[in-house]
């Protein structure tokens, strides 16, 4: 039996950069950060020989991995010759959250079923083979962002090149200040889930037009500026990159926001947090907030939704559990 763990993600700023329909023409950006929330891959033999067994929110029982229905698992079984397998996925947070679940869910099987063959592979590898089954053979409207955080995991500055190639670089801080920064973000459930695909298909074809062009480069140049200033150990400078960026996110594609987010964003504003966003493409999941600490009750209470505590994760996907042969 072998099991992974793949961490979940916050982006910060530089969403969108990672588009290839932006950084084709500019390069692109981004700082996230891996978090200690996770998607957990369980690889055994099938008892049968030749079937498979897949369990996630359904079962499947097939003697084909062209008969498997889940797209994600089929793909990767396809890509990697893996038959005879039973294979469970859970995790801390549900899918269509803002938080990168459907990239770490591909990062981890690949990295358990790589481990479960007895193979050694690259973090650089997990996260661009998990961009060629989601954007390539799957076709999926999304950027590269989310495989590189779930694969690398720990605080970055991703750079996404023109010729598509991509720099993983962490963002060095004193170590009492990346303590802080953790204590100063506050993460809350707005209670609904939702598909990023009709807002990043829309949000990349804006992109095209030159005034929503001009609001990605912003963003792109606010994420340079917060990783010199956390490099410096200016934390609150998080607050006003977070504000700035979410209010030039929130005109690139309509569904972005709605009017409780706003509502709740204006909430937190008022009471104390310096900045926030909607993480993912936007529509729904998790809001995020920079709060000062002596600000944080005052916040808590206002808001009034189901906060989720979150630190960064260190590790990135790991195999946390190796069994012995059967």
């Amino acid at each position: 039996m072998i099991i992974t763990r793949t961490p979940f993600r916050v982006s910060f700023c530089g969403g969108g950069s990672d588009l290839p329909q932006f950084y084709i023409k500019h390069g692109g950006c981004v700082l996230s950060a891996g978090i200690n929330k996770y998607m957990y891959i369980m690889v055994h033999p099938s008892f049968a020989e030749n079937t498979i067994m897949l369990k996630y929110s359904q079962t499947e029982i097939v003697n084909d991995v062209n008969e498997v229905q889940h797209k994600y698992y089929r793909s990767i079984l396809s890509k990697l010759d893996v038959n005879g397998v039973e294979i469970v996925s859970t995790a801390d947070v549900p899918a269509g959250t803002g938080l990168g679940s459907s990239s770490s869910f591909t990062v981890g099987v690949l990295h358990a079923l790589y481990a479960y063959k007895g193979k050694y592979v690259s973090k650089e590898k997990l996260a661009e083979q998990a961009c060629n089954i989601e954007i390539v053979d799957l076709m999926e409207p999304i950027g590269k962002q989310d495989q590189y955080a779930a694969a690398y995991g720990g605080l970055n500055f991703i750079t996404f090149n023109k010729d598509g190639s991509v720099f993983v670089e962490p963002v060095i801080m004193p170590g009492r200040k990346r303590d802080e920064l953790e204590k100063n973000l506050l993460l809350f459930y707005t209670g609904d889930t939702r598909s990023a695909s009709n807002i990043l298909r829309e949000q990349s074809e804006k992109i095209k037009n030159a005034d929503a062009e001009d609001k990605q480069k912003r963003i792109c140049t606010l994420a340079h500026e917060l990783r010199k200033e956390l490099e410096k150990g200016n934390i609150d400078f998080l607050g006003q990159v977070l504000h700035e960026s979410w209010m030039l996110k929130r005109t690139l594609a309509e569904g972005i926001s709605n009017s409780s987010i706003d509502e709740a964003y204006e909430i937190a504003l008022k009471n104390g947090a310096t900045g926030g966003k909607l993480l993912g493409a936007g529509g729904g999941g998790f809001l995020l907030f920079y709060v000062p600490h002596d600000k944080q009750p005052d916040v808590r209470k206002a808001i009034k939704m189901r906060e989720m505590e979150i630190g960064f994760d260190k590790q990135g996907s790991s195999v946390i559990y190796i069994g012995d042969q059967p």
